[in-house]
């Protein structure tokens, strides 16, 4: 019951890490406008995401416009898209492999394989963690980077966005998930049907008494002398032979 517990939880976990991450992708909000020198009081606000640009008026008018061209961007943000896509699809794997093997699930149950499943979701839940971390962490280097670059206009420079501070919690769950559900594979204590047959003691062979008759005692020739019936051949009355009367 413990080990379906922390299996259970490391699975939760390893779900909203997922779901944090898909959040993180689709929000605009991974640069927002840096408010610095001349720019303390604006009527805009710019938000640069991974697939659209947003401006934000004083007004509270929200514009928002996707990218046209993929090979018209840069490289880093073709590069930041591709891992978090690639962090996605791999949560959804680690989520189903992980249903098909905790102990709460019907599927294989009683099986070899179920120890293993469970391994693998965690493994798949520590890449994807790991993929998010990467993305969100090189987009913070960038935007300290240009942040403190002098030659670069204040009207340009960005500072980290909410989906950036997202995407960190996001990785920090799928990593926590997937740590909890390795560990509960490996602190199964329950053992195999297989391995539950090697360790109990084999039953002695049956008796071979109980197979096959005893055999007779061995006795030696002298006793069996004077011990067979007479012979139909020979001549004798009422058990008596004649060579008794000669």
């Amino acid at each position: 019951m413990a080990s379906m517990a922390v299996q259970l939880l490391g699975f939760f976990l390893g779900l909203l890490g997922f779901a944090g991450t898909v959040v993180a992708t689709l929000l605009p909000h991974w640069r927002s406008t840096a408010y610095v020198g001349s720019n303390i009081i604006t009527a805009t606000a710019y938000m640069k995401g991974l697939w659209m640009e947003c401006v934000w008026h004083s007004t509270g008018i929200y514009q928002c416009e996707l990218y046209r061209s993929l090979l018209a961007l840069p490289r880093d943000l073709q590069a930041a898209r591709a891992l978090m896509v690639l962090s996605c699809v791999t949560s959804i794997l680690a989520s189903l492999v992980s249903v098909m093997g905790m102990k709460c699930t019907r599927f294989a149950r009683g099986s070899l394989i179920k120890s293993p499943l469970v391994l693998s979701g965690g493994i798949c839940f520590l890449c994807a963690g790991l993929l998010c971390l990467v993305t969100v962490s090189w987009t913070t280097n960038d935007v300290i980077m240009d942040f403190y670059n002098l030659f670069l206009p204040s009207g340009q420079k960005y500072e980290i966005g909410l989906a950036v501070y997202l995407g960190y919690a996001s990785a920090f769950l799928s990593l926590t998930g997937g740590l909890v559900l390795c560990w509960s594979s490996r602190g199964d204590g329950s053992r195999s049907p297989l391995h539950i047959q090697r360790s109990q003691p084999s039953s002695p062979p049956p008796a071979f008494h109980n197979i096959y008759p005893p055999a007779p005692l061995y006795k030696p020739p002298e006793a069996l002398k004077d011990n067979h019936a007479p012979s139909l051949c020979s001549l004798s009355s009422s058990g008596y032979r004649l060579n008794n009367y000669v």
